[in-house]
């Protein structure tokens, strides 16, 4: 009797494992996308949880590393994946951005192959990007309301000497309100009294 309980819970302790490791195989992100600025907002937005709990990432095979940048939370993944033509374990979050770091001495070189526009081109700062996507979202009304943007960056950084930081930066940001026309064309200065 009590054999036959511990085989049924023994059975039912693995079916749980395999069933939580089918659950998080379904959702596990999928990185090269993000990265390369080809996955959505949504999904994006959907590693805020992983990144605010280590053993969610941990669940992914992702092992937290220490901080060398205090604006950068870095993993080492189980797992190779590759980025850009790149294979990397290694990759970190900082603000609005996912990004690989690559062994890449000098950042300018990948920059040149993705087609990338200079924004910093220093010997000590190198900083390139691309919106490679921007469209409107509609808000709860139908109308609308958002603009999804991403863009890929290229960059690198004091605290990681010898690599370049390659990923993607995602942003929603609300619809401006176009400017009224004014009849004639007078601009808006001009339509005010003095």
């Amino acid at each position: 009797m009590a054999a036959r309980r511990i085989a049924a819970l023994l059975a039912l302790a693995l079916s749980a494992t395999s069933a939580t490791t089918a659950a998080q195989d379904a959702v596990a992100p999928d990185l090269p996308a993000l990265i390369e600025c080809r996955a959505t907002y949504e999904a994006f937005m959907g590693l805020v949880p992983v990144q605010a709990d280590p053993l969610a990432a941990v669940s992914l095979g992702w092992r937290p590393q220490p901080q060398a940048n205090l604006f950068m939370v870095e993993y080492q993944l189980n797992t190779p994946i590759e980025v850009f033509g790149h294979r990397t374990t290694h990759i970190a979050f900082a603000g609005d951005a996912i990004l690989a770091v690559l062994d890449l001495e000098d950042p300018r070189v990948l920059a040149r192959e993705l087609q990338l526009e200079t924004g910093i081109d220093t010997p000590e700062k190198v900083l390139f990007g691309l919106e490679v996507r921007a469209e409107e979202v509609a808000g709860a009304d139908g109308q609308p309301a958002w603009i999804d943007s991403a863009v890929i960056n290229v960059s690198n950084v004091d605290s990681h000497p010898g690599k370049t930081l390659a990923g993607c930066s995602y942003s929603r940001d609300p619809l401006e309100p176009e400017e009224p026309e004014i009849p004639g064309g007078a601009s808006p200065t001009a339509a005010l009294p003095r």
